[in-house]
Formats: C-alpha cells, sequence, structure tokens
C-alpha cells in the first residue's frame, strides 16, 4: 500500500526532538523556528509534558463522554485561571477545524440563522463550514460550495455594518491574527468595534485563536491586546502540544443543551493530561511573559537587519515580508543553516512560530542564519 499523495515533502526524517530543536535521522541538529504549524507551545520534549502523559497513559488513556472525567475540569479551571475567562464555558474537541466546525454550528442554533461573514485571507479549516470560511476556493470541493457565506475586507467596519444589518447574519468569524495568509493582525479599533455591532444585529462573534492564541503572542489569546469580548473562542494548536486537542470557550449566555453538540475523542484522558501539561508549563515558565521578550527582541532585530519590506505580529507569530517568493530561502536555511521555518498563503512571506519557550541565543542564531543565507554573493 502507497501513501496518499497530497502533501509536498521535504527530503527530511526529524526521529527526536528536546526544546526549540529536533534532530533527524542522521542526528543532525535543526532549529525550529516553525513547530509544526504553531504546534509546539511548550516545546520539544519538554519533561512534565512527558511524564503527564505517561503517568495518565498508565492509568487510563481514553473513555467516551458517556462518563464523568474530572481531568476536563481540572483543565477548564487551569484554563480559566491562566486566560482570565473564568466565566467562559469549555467544549473540548480534536482539532481547530472541529473548534471552528463547533462555533458556526453553535451561532446556526443561537440565531436560527445560517448566513456567516468571514474576511478575505481567513483560514478557519478544512471541514464543511470552516472550509466555505476559508478564503481558498482550491480547497473547496464541489459539495463545500452551498454554504451562504460572505467575505468582506479585513478592518473594513462599513462593510461589515452593511451586512450585519442585513439580519440574516448568524455569526462573524476572525482571526486574532491571520496566520496563513501571511501574519496580518486586524487593526484594535476594528476589533474593539465588532461586539457592539455583532450583538446590535443579532449576530455571534467568534474568534478564531487556533493558532493566535494560547500564549502564541504574548497575551493569552490575542484578541486581549484589544478590549474585546467575543462570544465563541476556538482553540487548538499549541493546547495539546503535538497532542490532538482542541476546545471552545463559550460565553455564559449561551444555554447548553443536551445532544447538541458531540465528539469521539476530544476531552478524552489522554489529551486532557497532555492540556493540563502544556498550561502547567505556561503557568511555572512564566512563557506568555517570554513570548512578548523573545518577539518583541526578534521583530526589532529583523527589522534592523533592513532584509525584509515589512516585519509583522505579536509576540512568536512573526511574518517577515520580501520582494520575492521565499521558497528558495526556506529550503536554503533548512540544508544549508539546519533552520526550520514557515511559509505561508503570501509566496513573499515567511512566517517564524517557534515554541515559547526559545532563548535569545537561539533567535540570534536564527538572525545569524538570514544574514548568512541572504549576503551578497
Amino acid at each position: 500500500m502507497q501513501l496518499f499523495d497530497v502533501y509536498s515533502l521535504y527530503d527530511i526524517q526529524p526521529v527526536r526532538g528536546e526544546g526549540s530543536y529536533v534532530y533527524d535521522e542522521n542526528g543532525r541538529k535543526i532549529l525550529d523556528f516553525y513547530g509544526g504549524h504553531a504546534v509546539m507551545s511548550i516545546g520539544h520534549s519538554h519533561p512534565h509534558y512527558v511524564k503527564t502523559i505517561s503517568d495518565q497513559l498508565g492509568k487510563l488513556g481514553f473513555y467516551s463522554n458517556s462518563v464523568v472525567n474530572p481531568l476536563q475540569q481540572e483543565l477548564a479551571d487551569k484554563l480559566g485561571e491562566l486566560s482570565g475567562l473564568d466565566d467562559y464555558n469549555l467544549f473540548l474537541v480534536s482539532s481547530g477545524a472541529e473548534a471552528n466546525e463547533n462555533a458556526l454550528k453553535l451561532a446556526s442554533f443561537e440565531t436560527n440563522r445560517s448566513r456567516i461573514l468571514a474576511f478575505d485571507g481567513a483560514f478557519h479549516g478544512r471541514t464543511s463550514a470552516a472550509v466555505n470560511a476559508t478564503d481558498n476556493e482550491a480547497i473547496k470541493a464541489p459539495i463545500n460550495r452551498n454554504y451562504p457565506i460572505t467575505f468582506l475586507p479585513l478592518n473594513d467596519l462599513a462593510a461589515v455594518k452593511r451586512e450585519l444589518e442585513k439580519g440574516d447574519v448568524a455569526a462573524l468569524i476572525i482571526e486574532g491574527v491571520q496566520g496563513v495568509h501571511g501574519i496580518y493582525v486586524p487593526d484594535p479599533e476594528f476589533l474593539e468595534a465588532l461586539p457592539e455591532l455583532c450583538h446590535a444585529n443579532g449576530a455571534v462573534l467568534i474568534l478564531d485563536e487556533v493558532q493566535s492564541g494560547y500564549g502564541r503572542t504574548g497575551k493569552f489569546f490575542s484578541f486581549q491586546h484589544s478590549a474585546v469580548q467575543p462570544d465563541i473562542i476556538c482553540m487548538a494548536k499549541g493546547m495539546g502540544n503535538g497532542f490532538p486537542l482542541g476546545g471552545i470557550l463559550v460565553h455564559p449566555r449561551f444555554e447548553a443543551k443536551k445532544g447538541m453538540l458531540g465528539t469521539t475523542y476530544g476531552g478524552s484522558h489522554l489529551a486532557c493530561a497532555a492540556g493540563i501539561a502544556v498550561l502547567d508549563v505556561m503557568k511555572d515558565e512564566d512563557l506568555l511573559a517570554n513570548a512578548t521578550d523573545q518577539g518583541t527582541y526578534l521583530m526589532d532585530q529583523m527589522a534592523a537587519t533592513g532584509l525584509f519590506t515589512e516585519v509583522r505580529g505579536y509576540g512568536l507569530m512573526i511574518g517577515l515580508q520580501m520582494k520575492e517568493p521565499i521558497a528558495p530561502l526556506r529550503k536554503q536555511l533548512l540544508f544549508e543553516h539546519s533552520v526550520f521555518t514557515g511559509s505561508s498563503k503570501d509566496p513573499n512571506t515567511i512566517r517564524l512560530l517557534p515554541p515559547l519557550n526559545v532563548t535569545r541565543a537561539q533567535c540570534d542564531d536564527l538572525i545569524a542564519a538570514f544574514k548568512a543565507a541572504l549576503a551578497p554573493a
């Protein structure tokens, strides 16, 4: 049997990881400034994470959501404390797409409407409703193309107001920072105007923090850089540090009805153990502060090099804009300088999404690698 060949692969095989490094099958040490799509929030093979998961697996790895699982409440309590959103309610799933899918479904239940507002450049996942709210026709099959979705320019408040006032919008979904598009940050004033506009017109405001949440930007959620209270917040990626884990935080005004949402693997014992370990490390090692400190340093230093037309983002969610396509540069960084970086939908933008415990020395190593790769011949 062959694998279904849908991925473009680098000819490299990581076999182990430690902190902000991975090691390939030949023992080569590679600095990981992509974190597997922003997943590695506390780094590879963190000792507390490994022990917590191993201990839980030795007790009980999985049982269904038809029984009481105290680990779910422990995860909710720690998440509420660290995020400052302890009045919200948590529903656990297994991925970011599943989180967004359930958020959109819950909004439709709440409003009895079906139209969704999303934004140019958005990426919300590849499942049914989520892929329709994604601004990429290439990943939408014919079966996906019958949803009532309206795409609007980011930061265009007049366009949002005009669509909401039609009175048929179930939800407006927006990324706290547009990741796949190339690290584009909504204007704080724009974000802050959305709750009142949505509520005045009977719509639900969904913040997709799948990539930008969990300390990635130096705040627990990126929308916390602004004065915004969303109705639903979607999470995943860094939530499990590699273990499939996602969730939605639901404002307490929403009524939970038995059977309205469901999942098989979401909130399993092993998944909760992974999520609890991540929050323990984030708190104990003050990783939000580190993301702010290292991210500010890295953005300032990258801008000072003069190698990029724009450096944008928050914390350790950084986009480096160049004049030319970055694919050859990413390959050169990996194979000649042993550094993983990320691409985006914009062929001229590199994404940096390292573990939140990345060090200053590792940031300096990255800067040196860029300078070496981009040095005049």
